[in-house]
């Protein structure tokens, strides 16, 4: 039964790689124009970097109902001062395995991306990412990799229509030193792939169908490892409040659900976004 629950930890941590990892980066509008939702989405990474002098804030806060798994990521990100097309943030997490019932800190990490393609106004754009994922979890609690490993995802965003946008991904991490809550110590490679639709029916309304699809390793033994896999479909909504200041909040929620290898599993995801000018330390105008 132990081994069971371990398993339901490592799924919700796989669905979360592609949530807080692939976390949501970047909005392209100036501040003073920021109105519609743009980079908002929950399980998929868009391709826009953040507008110099804007930060965001985001929080992300998961249940699974068929365990008593949980966890609530933090992520900041900021626009690089002087140089547009790059980005910095970091994504620290909270979590509880229902195999342990002990909630505390997952891994942290620390993320950069490139702006190669476009930006949020531009019909398709690309930002590839690379993240360092720092060990900060403790792993004999199920809350961690137990090792230092190494993130990438490659964001593709399209613009079908004035009424559709989509975004594609697809990712690898790899963690030469993972360990388990055994102490076993193994080297581990999980693949990631997602999509979404989102339908913008209005610009402070949208709503959304995220798959997300990750193939992962676990550590079962000493230099040994299994294979697992899995998929996710999560419609929601999202929503924003626009300030004349420049801030725009939004919150959002979803129901993941889980499909094929994943089958049976139920949740909720609640989000929300704080974005705003940053002019004290850009000094914007």
């Amino acid at each position: 039964m132990l081994r069971d629950s371990a398993r339901l930890a490592k799924i919700l941590r796989a669905g979360l790689l592609a949530l807080f990892t692939l976390p949501a980066i970047g909005n392209a509008q100036k501040a003073s124009e920021i109105s519609v939702i743009q980079d908002n989405s929950f399980l998929v990474e868009e391709a826009y970097n953040q507008e110099p002098g804007v930060v965001q804030h985001i929080s992300n806060f998961t249940r699974l109902w068929n365990s008593k798994d949980w966890a609530y990521s933090f992520t900041q990100e900021w626009p690089v001062p002087g140089a547009a097309k790059h980005q910095l943030s970091y994504t620290v997490l909270m979590t509880n395995s229902g195999a342990f019932g002990n909630p505390g800190f997952g891994d942290t990490l620390l993320n950069y991306r490139y702006q190669v393609l476009g930006n949020g106004d531009t019909q398709v754009a690309f930002a590839p990412r690379l993240s360092l994922i720092v060990p900060t979890g403790a792993a004999r609690l199920g809350r961690g990799y137990g090792g230092t490993g190494f993130q990438t995802n490659l964001p593709l965003s399209v613009v079908v229509n004035r009424h559709f946008v989509t975004h594609w991904n697809a990712g690898a991490t790899i963690v030469p030193n993972a360990r388990n809550e055994f102490g076993d110590r193994a080297s581990t490679n999980a693949y990631n792939l997602a999509q979404s639709t989102v339908w913008l029916a209005r610009p402070n309304f949208n709503v959304l169908v995220e798959t997300a699809w990750t193939g992962y390793e676990s550590v079962i033994g000493k230099n040994a490892t299994q294979r697992q896999h899995s998929l996710l479909i999560n419609p929601g909504i999202r929503w924003a409040h626009n300030f004349k200041s420049g801030l725009q909040i939004v919150p959002g929620v979803a129901v993941p659900i889980g499909v094929g290898p994943s089958a049976g599993e139920k949740g909720l995801l609640l989000y929300l976004s704080f974005e705003h000018p940053w002019k004290a330390l850009y000094g914007t105008k």
